[in-house]
């Protein structure tokens, strides 16, 4: 009777074990599928998307100007995803203005990051799409992927991220001059707008451009452009573009 009971209890302890060692080897595993997922998904469609790619490996800071839907954000969010999971940076910045296309829908209640995020839903859902839901909430929850205001950004300094600023159309000079000056040290950043789609007041555009034309040449800062022929969102936003500008 011993002797079955010792088989017994063998019997019922062995699969606690391996599903120890499964679980362990699970959570490498799925790290291991987000990476090859990012890198099946960032793969450049074009020939200035992949020399956009390009100028953000090669650089600390870019700055990329672009038609809706050409993959300003895609391509940069992308990577970022990438950096973030093969440990090449500990974080992920995510900052835009909040400035809001045409009538306002007036005050938006929380936290300043609160009334921060409805303008950040595009760069969340690119999030979701290389990382999937489960895996974004688990970096949200960490403080791995974070988002500043562009107005608390005096006195920060980020180091070791990947910060993404997103509509860089809508910032002013000095909000564009902010968060350049946050850089700190083993971080990348990225700065993406539209120059044709600008909803400032009219003496307060043209900051994104002048940091532009005022940063060629300098060491550590690439240049990038994507053009009508680079998006990707639909043909018919193709058509849109070229006839309305």
């Amino acid at each position: 009777m011993r002797a079955k009971e010792a088989r017994k209890v063998s019997v019922v302890a062995m699969p606690n074990r391996r599903r120890g060692r499964t679980r362990a080897q699970s959570i490498k595993e799925e790290k291991a599928v987000a990476k090859v997922r990012i890198l099946n998904k960032l793969k450049p469609r074009t020939e200035n998307q992949s020399d956009y790619i390009r100028t953000m490996v090669e650089n600390d800071i870019t700055f990329c100007s672009g038609p809706p839907g050409s993959g300003k954000g895609f391509c940069a969010i992308g990577l970022a995803c990438e950096y973030l999971l093969n440990g090449k940076v500990s974080k992920i910045i995510l900052t835009r203005p909040t400035i809001e296309v045409g009538n306002t829908l007036g005050l938006l209640p929380g936290t300043a990051i609160e009334k921060t995020e409805p303008y950040l839903v595009p760069m969340l859902e690119a999030l979701k799409f290389f990382l999937g839901p489960t895996e974004l909430e688990h970096h949200r929850k960490f403080k791995n992927i974070e988002i500043v205001p562009l107005q608390h950004m005096r006195g920060m300094t980020f180091w070791n991220s990947f910060i993404l600023c997103d509509e860089c159309q809508d910032c002013s000079f000095l909000q564009i001059k902010t968060c350049l000056t946050r850089f700190g040290n083993k971080s990348k950043m990225v700065m993406m707008g539209d120059t044709t789609q600008s909803d400032l007041p009219t003496h307060l555009q043209g900051g994104f451009s002048t940091c532009i034309n005022k940063l060629q040449n300098v060491e550590g800062i690439g240049i990038s452009t994507l053009e009508i022929c680079d998006i990707q969102r639909s043909e018919i936003v193709k058509r849109i573009v070229e006839r309305l500008g």
